[in-house]
């Protein structure tokens, strides 16, 4: 054996070596501590229950708690790419740290998979939000159904009081949008911080504009604070909630406070009312099975689902990655992301995903049901 010949043979010895040994980096950031814990902690947990081998490698995961804050979340982002050498980020919690991060993972080239909900940081998909996907519900599906149920209930003036930022502006926009196109009319607009303590100077506008229903654009326990203040201040009419409030500290911490409360929400919220013919009952069951056994009963919420649903994702993106280049390497960050692209009939928690080249989400009408807080739980609307 010529010494080439040795030298090639151990190349290639050398190279099998490092493709066995190869392991797949994934970062994850929520909000686990903050005005979004209560979203962010149960997608922290589902972390555990997510798999440790995908194609025949080994997934390694690095959680880091963005603390509800968006210059947070970015720092978290870049540390986990130029550190941690993640091949795929899966967060962040809100909407405004989510599209602060879509600079850094697009400069970057690392797919990144958001668990918030405005349509925003997926669309358009321009050169920066090709590599951004994203499993929850957005702000535009969710308020057609709330918009469409306002109607069947003869609702003719709303009035709208929510958060000071990005996920708030969005669900107003979304909002007056669907109104008009139905004749609702949008009689007043207020909003309020994450952090706010009170709101009573808001709720006494929106009260004065005699709205027949009120939509509070909030997400998790802070969302509790409008409605209350609107019972205190004798409003009757109709309040909607936004899918950002679908968990059990919102039931909780609202109490009595939030009885009546209607809006749309994930399938998997309600997966044992579900008929046996939706096809995301026995996916919602299952994950609802999994996360109660290692939290408790009624620990479950929609939050955790939506990185459930991430995982099961990467469940069929990674091996078709895998075909064409190794992890750790700029062509496998490619390769997922065209991947992703690509996933086709996924049956989540959530609903059905059918991604594309210009819908990087992937959910339809099926992915949403109507629900109300009815003695202090979720009861599923026909």
């Amino acid at each position: 054996m010529t010494t080439r010949t040795v030298l090639s043979v151990l190349s290639a010895l050398l190279t099998l070596g490092t493709v066995a040994g190869a392991e797949i980096k994934i970062g994850v950031i929520v909000s686990a501590t903050g005005p979004a814990a209560s979203l962010g902690i149960p997608e922290r947990n589902t972390v555990a229950l997510l798999p440790q081998t995908i194609g025949g490698q080994k997934i390694t995961y690095t959680i880091l708690d963005d603390a509800s804050d968006t210059t947070a979340a970015v720092t978290a982002t870049r540390k986990l790419i130029q550190d941690t050498k993640v091949d795929l980020i899966i967060g962040t919690t809100t909407t405004p740290a989510s599209l602060a991060m879509i600079d850094v993972v697009a400069e970057a080239r690392v797919p990144m998979i958001s668990l918030a909900a405005s349509e925003a940081i997926i669309k358009p998909v321009d050169a920066k939000r090709s590599w951004v996907f994203k499993t929850p519900q957005t702000d535009a599906l969710m308020a057609t159904a709330i918009v469409q149920h306002m109607q069947r209930a003869k609702v003719k003036t709303v009035g709208y009081i929510g958060f000071n930022d990005a996920y708030g502006e969005g669900w107003l926009a979304e909002l007056k949008k669907n109104a008009a196109a139905r004749g609702i009319r949008v009689v007043a607009e207020e909003r309020y911080g994450r952090s706010d303590t009170s709101v009573t100077g808001q709720v006494l506008k929106v009260v004065a504009s005699r709205p027949d229903a009120v939509l509070i654009g909030a997400s998790g326990v802070p969302a509790v604070l409008p409605q209350k203040t609107l019972k205190d201040r004798g409003y009757a009419g109709a309040i909607y909630q936004t899918h950002g409030v679908a968990n059990a500290d919102f039931l909780r911490v609202g109490g009595k406070d939030v009885e009546g409360a209607i809006l749309p929400a994930g399938p998997v919220l309600v997966a044992d009312q579900l008929p046996d013919t939706n096809p995301d009952k026995k996916v919602g069951l299952n994950y609802v099975t999994l996360y109660e056994a290692k939290y408790g009963a009624g620990s479950v919420s929609t939050f955790g689902a939506h990185l459930w649903d991430a995982g099961l994702l990467l469940r069929k993106a990674i091996p078709a990655a895998l075909k064409t280049a190794q992890p750790g390497t700029p062509e496998f960050r490619s390769a997922l992301r065209s991947a992703l692209e690509g996933t086709r009939n996924v049956i989540g928690a959530h609903g059905i995903f059918n991604l594309s080249s210009t819908d990087h989400l992937g959910l339809d009408a099926r992915s949403r049901v109507m629900v109300q807080v009815v003695n202090g739980t979720w009861k599923l609307l026909k």
